[in-house]
């Protein structure tokens, strides 16, 4: 599926990567993209759709650029590849 979009090198962060979520927590998922690919926003609201969908959880999905410097730092202390 992340094919389709472009997407590659998926890695979960967050309180699902650091082992403290809870029943209402989410999935933060962080990708890199196909720069070729076409609008990125487009691409990881599609991504996070499908999942959300799949998974029956809210999946939240980013990239580098779109991550806020102060989460970014913390965010790649806490990523899982998968």
């Amino acid at each position: 599926m992340l094919d389709r979009y472009g997407a590659r090198n998926p890695r979960i962060f967050g309180s699902v990567a650091r082992g403290d979520a809870t029943a209402a927590s989410d999935i933060d998922l962080l990708v890199d993209l196909d720069p070729q690919g076409g609008n990125a926003l487009l691409r990881v609201a599609g991504i996070g759709e499908e999942l959300s969908t799949m998974l029956g959880v809210r999946v939240d999905v980013v990239t580098d650029a779109l991550l806020r410097k102060a989460v970014s730092a913390t965010a790649h202390l806490d990523t899982v590849a998968l």
